[in-house]
Order: C-alpha cells, then structure tokens, then sequence
C-alpha cells in the first residue's frame, strides 16, 4: 500500500505532537512534508521565558531536533513560507517550490497582537512570540532601558527575565491588577509587589498613546497622562490572535479562528488544522493542554481511528519567575457566594476558596500552590465540602490521616487526578509508569510527557516518586559550591554575569555568602568567574589562587620548584637551549627533563632562586610555560609540510599561531592543545582539550580528548576549510568554555553537561563566534603577558625567605 501524502504547515507543539502520534502508531502510513516559517523546528515555546531569564538555553528546549526528523523520514522545508494552497489542484505551494498532498494539516499557530499606535512600526518595537524576539531582548545590556505593554503572562515573563539580565524594566498595564483574567486583586497585589521588589517599575491604569522614536529607532512610550518612559526597547505583549490568513485566502470557513469539528477536520475533508489557529464550538485556545488534545484527537482521526475533542474546564497553574500562582474555576463574586481566605504575609502566601452551596467553585492561590490539583480535582469532581469546611482551606494534609505528613496531599490524589495539565497525563499513569520500571523523573518524562512541558508538575512528579518508592527514591539536589554558599557554581556564574556582581565583596553580600570572605574551596572559582566575565573591572586577586599560580611555577614534593618555560609548538633553537643548560648549571637544578607537552622541565628548583632563574631565561626570549595554571598548557605539534612527507598543512606552523594568541588566557581548567599535520596524528591531536588534524581538504578541529585519570577521545567539533578558520574556531571555542564551565571541569566533563551539539551550534553562528573572539581578545588584553618578567623585575623579594630560622636558634 503506497503511503498518503501529507503536509504540515507549521512546526509548533500542536502539530509537533500530531507528528508524535502519527509516527509512533504507523511510522509508514504518511509521506510526510512539513513547512516552517522559522528557521527551525518544534521547541517548547512555553519554555523561552528561562531561556531570556538565562536559567535554559535554546537547547534545553528543542523538542524535535534534526536527528528526531530524520529518524521519522520527514522532509523539513524550515525557514520557508507557504504562500498559498491550490485546493482543486491539492496542492500546497511555498516559497521554493510547490508540494502535492492528500492529506494537509493547518498547524499556523498565532499571530502577536501589535496595538496599532503611532510609532508601533520603529525599529526597537517587537512582540513576544518566539526565539527572534527572545534573542532580541537577551541583547540589552545591563543598565539599558525596556517598556514591556501588557501585564499578563507573556509581558510579566519578559520583564522579569529581562530584570534578571540587569535590564531596567517598567511594566504598562491597563487594567487595574496584574492578571486580572488569572488571579484576584489580593492575588495581583502580591505579584506586584514580588515582581517591584525584583526591581521592575509597574505602572497600572495606564494608557499608552504613542511611541516615540529618534533616527528610525524607539524612544519613549508617551501615556496619556503626559509621563514619557524612556525605553531602548519596547515589547508588546498584550496578546495572541489565531493565524488565519492563509486558510482564509485558501477559501476555508473561517471565524476568529479556522472553524473545526470534533476530529480537527476544517470545511475542506482533506484538510485539518490544530492548535492556536482553530476555532471548536466558539472557543479559540491559548494554553498548551487542549491542544495536545487535539493533536492526539487528529492524529487518531488520520489513522481512521475513532476521536473526538472535548473542551474541558481547566486549571491554570503558572510560575512567574520566582512567584507560583494558581488559578481554578470561577471565582468572581456573585450572590449566594462566599469565600475562605488564608494569609500568611510573613511567608507571601494568599489562598482563596470561592464555595457556591456546598461545592468549592473556584480557587486563587500565590504563593503555595501544592495543594492547587486536589483543589482542582474538587472543582471538576463537584465534591460536598460541608464535612470539611472548617479545615478545607488547609488542604488534603488536614482531612484525616496523619497531618505530618507532607506527603499526604499527594497521596490523597484519586488515580484520576490529572498531574500534568500541559499533556493531560493523570496520577494513575504516573504510577503506572513507576511500577513498570521509571525509577526518577527523567524515566516518567520518557514514558509519559508528565513535566516534559511547562515543568512546574515537576515537584508533583518527584512527590509521587517518593510515594511509589519510598526510601528507593532519592530527589535529585544540586551541589552548592561549598559550605559558604547555598548555591550552585552554575548559579553563581549566572548571578555574576546577570546582577551584574564585579568584585568579590558584591558576590559575598549580594548572594549571602555565610562566611565573610569565602574559603580555599570557592575563593579560586569566584576569582575565576569575575575575571572571565569582567576582564577590565576585576583585577586578579593572587590570594585566591592555588600555591603554584601564586609562585608561577609547580611546587614539588620536597619544597622545591619546577620551572617550564614556553617553548612555543614545540620549536626551540640552540640559544634557547644554551639559556636553558647555563640556568640549570647556574642554579644547581637536579632535573632536567622533556615533558609529553614537547616543552623541557627544569626540576627541584628553589623557592628564592626563582626570580634569577626566570629573568635569566627571560634575556634568551623564554617566557612563562604556565605549566602550572588553569589556562593553556601546551599546544604540541608534528613537523607537518616543512620536513614530513605525509604532511598535508603547515601543522607546526598553526600550532605556534594557536598558542601565541591563547597563551596567558585563564580557564575553568587546565588547556591542551594538538596539531597533527596528517590522519597519522603524531601529535595526539585526539586525545587534548583541543585537537585539530590536518587533511588535503582543511582541517578537522575536534575537542573534549583527555589522556589523564580519564581516557577520552575527541569529539568532532566541525570541520573546516582554512587556518584562519581554524584558528577562529579554536579561539572561539576557549572563550565559550571560558564563560560557561563550572570551575575546575574540564572541557570533557563540560561538553557532556551542555552536549556537544550545543557547542556546535554556537560555535557554528557567525555572529555568535565573532562575539566569542572579540570578548577572549578582550580579555587577553589584560592576560596576554608574560608572568616570570613582571615578578623577576617587581616582585623578587617576595620570593625570599622570612628569615633563617636556623642561624637565628644557633645564636
């Protein structure tokens, strides 16, 4: 049987889940083509507002990436538009070409609302809709200025992640509390009042007139009242309107949305649409959970399978950066209507129960929501409350059973209860999942989507966990850097960069360091972190170095030193070799001996003589090996073309330019370099931080080898065609290392934490490379010198001992 044709328009998570289902039940029913206006696929659009906040990167969201495509045999026109559909002739025609169909599925999605006022057209307005706008808004700096319109989710995430990043926000919004369709005025209080003391401005009742702007480019937000909010930026967010202008050219019925019937079928029976685009029974659809419901609606629908959508009453559930609120039911004033209320203003919490007779109608709750499910079990399940009453708003803990138990709630659950609202997936199928074998929480994601969206069911999964397995269940915690602090190095690294924190005394007051100056644990990694994202405010604190950077040289066993000068790629000539044997004469050194790294170690070399033996090496042109630090080490190299015949490049050659442009940088942790000048790989290229192997064709530049306590090989990082490119890339690629790897992980370790397609994708955007290039050659403005001539010549003394204590217990 010959398979159907089928083509999607748009790769949002509706249709994305519709390709899920269809895929898994019969991977060979469709020939399937899907178009994308964006230059990519399906990610979880939910999830862009930690992506501005700088708590995920783009990659944490990628629901479909291009192996999941590949593996289900999907043609992706991405970064294409359709510009019409030839019903008659079924025929969906895009902007490189056309693409017959027998089946075509509208996933259009929708389109930002932009309020039509004077200006709204400047360079600087945008919406809140996808990647392009996130990156938009992660481009402000610290200290610039953003107007967000609109107080409801999507304006609220924004500025909140754009505060994160340093960006001085104010909020506009119309109506006279934050979210008025979610929560009730006490609820839009407490909001306001976390979202002020995060250092947004709000402004409520306001009514925006006109947008100024100066050369093309936004200025100000003008209110009719007068006031003029300065702005660099200005983001509309003040709502969604179903994409419908292609299926209305294409003659479909349409309302406020592309008008559906129970199976997603549209006026056409060859074609359906899913998601934020359809209109089903006068209702359009904003939050995720109906329209997985659609798409598994559709999907059986296509396989001829019987289906049909059901609008349901939902639950909403949000995290506002930092703040939980939860929303159920109706809970407006009416007659016959009374409300239990509990406050606790010390710990921000406001609950509200809305009962009509003996039935809970409705709930409002900030700042603890755990109970937020039972509720709104209650509300769907029209549960008498009148034996409970007294204790209601206390929750599931307080009606029976033992109330200690912080469990209970959880446990009280019916199997039906849904968990996460976002893929309708009810407690039942959770602990189904765990008894069939998901022991923690990235098993249940696998096996059933629970937490896979929005995430905040996250906590509600782990506490089944822990119901299900008891002791066998261990919650996940994050290592904090060390006793000093409760946070993470990657908590740390994204408060430096976002607060911004530029001297050791911000990070111990600002982040609530228990100990006043930190200790030998995290001293090192702060120190690490301020210079590496502050090159020209920080300034090197030696005492929060270990003992070897301190001494610029590794100390040994006996007390002695070891000396390394940089011998760079490998090359040294007969004056340095002359310099270096007078040194070891002069200086009595036992040990002289050729490292791995194609350098020569200068063994047992005492503390005082460390000055003179530097400045001495320093006359022959040597300079500091920095065998000792946490930054490059050595890059070692073959011949290459100058004298071996299998050469394919100048390996030596581009092993010397590597090291003279990255020598003196500091990293997380120590940089090895190889350069091989043929597959041959005489230069174990494929065993350091960074190796590249020379070919005909260009160069093969891989990274993440070791060759210490633990064995790895390089991984391919890209290949490419010249040496300046190689040298762009390598630079590129320690500077990314630089800003984001935990202090003391190699790049190894770091690579398997973000993934190596991460590094490739941001490796392989020109813009984003060019940006790493220029911030390392920033830094290396400042690091790029040689350490032994600056001591030899300022600091010589240091390196000479107290006293001798000897002589002085002889007198």
């Amino acid at each position: 049987m010959s398979k159907q044709k089928l083509v999607v328009i748009g790769a949002g998570m509706a249709s994305g889940r519709v390709l899920e289902h269809l895929t898994d039940a019969a991977p060979d029913a469709f020939d399937i083509t899907l178009f994308n206006a964006e230059p990519r696929g399906n990610y979880n659009r939910i999830m862009l507002s930690p992506v501005l906040s700088g708590d995920q990167a783009y990659t944490d969201i990628v629901t479909h990436d291009e192996a999941w495509y590949a593996d289900r045999d999907i043609t992706c026109r991405f970064g294409e538009r359709v510009l019409e559909i030839d019903r008659d002739a079924k025929v969906v025609v895009g902007e490189n070409g056309h693409v017959s169909y027998d089946k075509l599925i509208f996933g259009t999605g929708s389109d930002p609302f932009m309020i039509p006022l004077p200006g709204h057209d400047l360079d600087g307005v945008i919406a809140y809709r996808d990647l392009e706008d996130t990156e938009r808004m992660m481009g402000l700096q610290a200290g610039q200025k953003c107007v967000v319109i609109g107080g409801g989710l999507l304006g609220l995430e924004a500025a909140a992640g754009m505060a994160a990043r340093g960006v001085e926000v104010t909020v506009v919004h119309i109506m006279g509390h934050l979210m008025e369709r979610q929560l009730d005025e006490a609820a839009g209080y407490l909001l306001r009042k976390s979202l002020e003391d995060k250092g947004i401005t709000i402004c409520l009742q306001a009514n925006s007139k006109e947008i100024t702007g100066e050369n093309g480019h936004v200025k100000a937000l003008m209110l009719d009242d007068g006031t003029e909010l300065p702005c660099d930026l200005l983001v509309m967010a003040v709502g969604i309107r179903p994409s419908v202008a292609l299926a209305k050219e294409a003659g479909l019925a349409v309302g406020r949305g592309i008008h559906v019937d129970d199976q997603m079928g549209t006026s056409d029976a060859d074609i359906c649409a899913v998601g934020e685009c359809v209109e089903h029974d006068g209702a359009i659809f904003g939050l995720v959970a109906p329209l997985y419901d659609q798409a598994k609606v559709l999907a059986r629908s296509l396989l001829g399978q019987e289906a049909r959508f059901v609008q349901k009453s939902l639950s909403t559930k949000l995290k506002v950066t930092g703040c939980d609120l939860f929303s159920a039911g109706d809970f407006a004033d009416g007659e016959g209507r009374e409300d239990i209320v509990l406050r606790d203003p010390a710990r921000g919490i406001y609950k509200r129960l809305v009962i009509e007779g003996n039935k809970l109608v409705g709930a409002v709750m900030y700042g603890d929501t755990a109970d937020g499910n039972w509720f709104f079990q209650m509300i769907k399940d029209g549960t008498d409350i009148d034996e409970m009453r007294e204790t209601l708003i206390f929750g599931p803990a307080y009606q029976g059973g033992d109330t200690s138990d912080p469990l209970s709630a959880v446990a009280a659950l019916p199997l039906d209860a849904e968990i996460c609202g976002c893929n309708g997936v009810c407690k039942g199928t959770i602990v189904e999942a765990i008894a069939g074998g998901a022991g923690d929480l990235g098993a249940v994601r696998a096996s059933t989507k629970a937490s896979a969206s929005c995430g905040t069911c996250t906590g509600l999964v782990e506490q089944l966990l822990q119901v299900t397995l008891g002791d066998d269940f261990q919650l996940p915690t994050a290592q904090p850097v060390c006793g000093c602090t409760d946070h993470t190095h990657e908590d740390v690294r994204r408060l430096i960069k976002t607060m911004p924190l530029k001297s050791q005394e911000a990070v111990w007051q600002e982040l609530g360091w228990k100990t006043r100056n930190g200790c030998h644990v995290c001293r090192p990694a702060i120190n690490f972190y301020l210079l590496a994202d502050w090159p020209l405010d920080y300034q090197d604190d030696p005492q929060s170095r270990f003992i070897n950077e301190r001494k610029h040289a590794n100390i040994q066993k006996d007390g002695t030193f070891s000396v390394v000068p940089r011998m760079w790629g490998g090359i040294t000539n007969p004056s340095e070799l002359r310099a270096i044997a007078d040194a070891a004469d002069k200086y009595n050194v036992p040990t002289v001996k050729v490292t791995g790294g194609q350098r020569i170690d200068l063994l047992g070399v005492k503390g005082e003589d460390l000055p003179g033996i530097w400045s001495d090496l320093n006359r022959a042109g040597l300079v500091s090996g920095h065998a000792y630090s946490k930054g490059l080490r050595t890059v070692k190299t073959c011949v290459g073309t100058d004298h071996c015949r299998f050469g394919t490049q100048d390996s030596t050659g581009l092993g010397i330019k590597l090291e003279k442009a990255l020598w003196g940088s500091w990293t997380p942790h120590k940089v090895k370099l190889g350069v091989s000048g043929c597959p041959r790989n005489c230069a174990e290229a494929t065993c350091k931080d960074v190796g590249i192997v020379c070919v005909d064709s260009g160069y093969q530049v891989s990274v993440g080898g070791a060759a210490g306590m633990d064995v790895k090989e390089t991984e391919k990082l890209c290949d490419v065609a010249s040496e300046q490119e190689a040298l762009d890339v390598t630079i590129a690629f320690v500077q990314l290392y630089r800003e984001n790897a935990k202090y003391l992980d190699r790049a190894y370790k770091w690579i398997a934490k973000v993934g190596l397609d991460w590094v490739q994708d941001r490796i392989a955007d020109p813009a984003e490379r060019a940006r790493l290039i220029v911030a390392f050659e920033l830094s290396q403005s400042i690091y790029r010198k040689d350490p032994w001539a600056e001591h030899a010549t300022h600091q010589a003394e240091r390196y000479q001992p107290l006293a001798d204590l000897t002589l002085e217990a002889a007198e």
